[in-house]
């Protein structure tokens, strides 16, 4: 007697059984909208952290300016 044959199946990642749940729960208009609202807000971010580091660089060059030249 043979036994059955054994499939391997991959135990999907989180994000994609996410997707697979918001697939079933949005139309596809709902979803493009999350993923821009999504993007945006990564954006956001990215510009903040640019401004803290723009803001960073400029207050070590004036406060190397003012110790230079008292």
């Amino acid at each position: 007697m043979q036994a059955a044959p054994v499939r391997a199946t991959a135990i999907p990642s989180f994000t994609t059984a996410l997707r697979a749940v918001e697939s079933l729960l949005l139309s596809s208009g709902q979803r493009t909208a999350r993923r821009n609202a999504w993007t945006s807000v990564l954006e956001d971010r990215r510009r903040a952290k640019d401004r803290v580091e723009a803001q960073r660089v400029l207050e070590q060059s004036v406060s190397r300016s003012l110790s230079v030249h008292p």
